[in-house]
This record gives structure tokens, sequence and C-alpha cells, in this order.
């Protein structure tokens, strides 16, 4: 018999084991297509089935219900793809039970792409969480996806607003003050720190942890706004200042004598 074929026939069956747990909390181990998920990035192929096994450790002193095992994906605090599979059991004190399923990816290749933070949660009957285990999802999404497009549409916004700020500086149409020149600035930089952490992670470079949200974020505003607050007062051409216009009807011509008495 296969190894799937052994997986499935576990998850029909309530598997009881010593706790692995240790202390009074719910922990959970999971392995995706056999390979126990962990600090290695987690493969997401939208072209094939996902075989999914989840073992529950309870550590508690009471049973634990569990009514559905989650699979979602989220960046910049927004979740892409969600997968909700019913599988009711108990887990009882002081014990582990593991159960298995396969997960259909079909619709993943348009929801998500690139590098994400990806959870593997058990919910309890009223679907709060009881416990979860993270790691890095390689989703080989399409990019005209929800999250590609996403990506897209933040870049067209940077550009327009990297586009308005510049030829307001040409045209000498920014603000006299300076904070008021770099808040003008200021959204063209949180944009292509928002562009960046997308890019990098449709090119599967970075996954996009809040660490690095936050840092490429405030750095790109930051750069921004200084180049906003730096750029030269719109009435200042780097000329001397001229000279006024003399009205021609408010001079008056004076006539003195000529000495000798010549006229």
């Amino acid at each position: 018999m296969s190894s799937v074929g052994l997986l499935l026939l576990c998850g029909i069956f309530l598997g009881v084991a010593p706790a692995h747990a240790t202390g009074e909390a719910v922990t959970i181990d999971a392995t995706v297509d056999g390979t126990p998920l962990g600090e290695d990035e987690l493969l997401l192929d939208p072209s094939r089935a996902a075989t999914i096994s989840v073992t529950v450790h309870n550590g508690t002193d009471t049973v634990r219900h569990v009514k559905a095992i989650r699979l979602s994906g989220t960046a910049l605090a927004l979740t892409f793809f969600s997968y909700d599979t019913v599988v009711p059991f108990d887990v009882p004190a002081k014990q582990s039970v593991t159960r298995g399923f396969v997960l259909d990816l079909g619709q993943l290749g348009g929801q998500a792409t690139g590098l994400l933070p990806t959870e593997v949660e058990v919910l309890d009957t009223n679907r709060d969480v009881i416990a979860s285990i993270g790691v890095t999802g390689d989703v080989r999404g399409s990019l005209w996806s929800v999250y590609g497009l996403f990506g897209l549409a933040a870049f067209g916004l940077t550009v327009s607003a990297w586009t308005g700020a510049l030829i307001a500086l040409a045209r000498r149409r920014l603000p006299a003050r300076r904070w008021q020149r770099a808040m003008r600035f200021l959204p063209a930089g949180v944009g292509t720190g928002l562009v960046a952490v997308i890019s990098l992670s449709v090119l599967r470079v970075v996954a996009p942890s809040p660490t690095v949200e936050i840092a490429f974020i405030v750095v790109a505003a930051a750069a921004a706004f200084l180049l906003g607050y730096l750029t030269p007062h719109p009435d200042d051409d780097g000329l001397p200042p001229a000279e006024p216009p003399v009205d021609p009807e408010s001079t008056q011509r004076i006539i003195r004598p000529v000495p000798g008495g010549v006229r």
C-alpha cells in the first residue's frame, strides 16, 4: 500500500498515543505530503492535491473538542487564502490524536503566488483556534491572482503618487512650507515600501513578515519625506531678485541752469 493510502487509513481511525506535549498547553505537529512543517518552505502547488496530517497534543487536564483544521496564508495583515476542512474528533487529556486528509488546492492559483506566511490551525466547536503552527509557504500561483493584482495595483498607485509629486516640483507648485512639501512626497514613499515588500514576496526572495514590512515601509517613507523636505522653495529659482519696474509717468525731468548764462 502506498504512503498516501497508509496516511488516509490512519485518518479514518482515532489514534490515541501518549502525549508529547509538556506543560499545560495544546500543541500540534503537521506534515504536508509527508514533509514535516518546520523551518523549510512549504510547497503549495495548485495543480495537485495536498495530503495533510495533523497531530494534536493535549497537555491540559480537560478533553479538547476539535471541529476543523485550517490552512491559511496572510500578508500585510490580510488573508489571501484560507481552507477549512471539517474533521471532528476529541483529544483526551494528556494524550495525542492524529488525523489525515487530502486538501484540493485547485483554486489556490487564483488567490496567491510567491512566498507567504502560512499557518495550519486547529479549531474547536466554537471555531476558536486551539493551536497552530506556522511556516513559509511557497505558493506556485499566477501573477494574475488576487495577491498579484494587489501588488500591481499598489505599483500603479505608487507610480501615480511619484508622478504627481515630481510634476508639482517641476512646475513649482509645491507648498511653500517645508513640512507640507515633505507630506506631499510621503504617500509615494509608503507605496514604494509596500511595492518592495510584495515584489520580494512574489519573486520568492523574502516572505512578508511584520519585521520586513515595517522595515521597508518605514525606510522608504522616511526617505521620501526627507526628499520632499529638502526640495527647493517654489519661489526660489537661484537667481538674484529682479529690480522692480519703473513707471515712466512717475518720473520727472529736472532742468538745472547752465553756468555762464548760456541757454
